[in-house]
């Protein structure tokens, strides 16, 4: 539920794709749906989309690199740069990636404002890099 009823934040079809019992398909509304779209664009590779080729944060092409303070670094930009083009609903605030080096994955905390009600919100994104073999 939006935080005030005069902002629209958005409705459409949840991600992941969801089935109800009664065999409709699940929507997502006002802040669920916000979140949903810094997910899908956080978790969207350049090239996957056809029209729109730069679409996405691009993080698919550290899932190699080494887990260090310059792919943690590499990766903060990809998801500000990203998030700034794609996302104009929100504001980020910050973005704090930790590495998680005995699970072989970043942690990606975003810290973000909706820009049309000024509600602070902060999402974690765990992203895994590839163990080293």
């Amino acid at each position: 539920m939006a935080a005030d009823s005069t902002v629209d934040f958005g409705r459409g079809i949840a991600h992941p794709l969801t089935i109800s019992r009664g065999g409709g398909v699940l929507e997502a509304a006002d802040l669920d749906k916000i979140e949903q779209s810094i997910r899908i664009i956080l978790g969207t590779q350049h090239g996957e989309r056809a029209m729109r080729p730069t679409f996405g944060a691009n993080l698919a092409s550290l899932a190699f690199a080494p887990n260090n303070a310059a792919t943690a670094n590499l990766a903060r930009h990809y998801v500000e740069s990203s998030l700034w083009r794609w996302e104009p609903r929100v504001e980020v605030l910050s973005v704090v990636v930790g590495n998680d080096v005995d699970g072989g994955a970043l942690m990606i905390t975003i810290d973000y404002r909706i820009k049309g009600t000024h509600q602070r919100q902060t999402l974690v994104f765990p992203f895994a890099l590839e163990p080293p073999s």
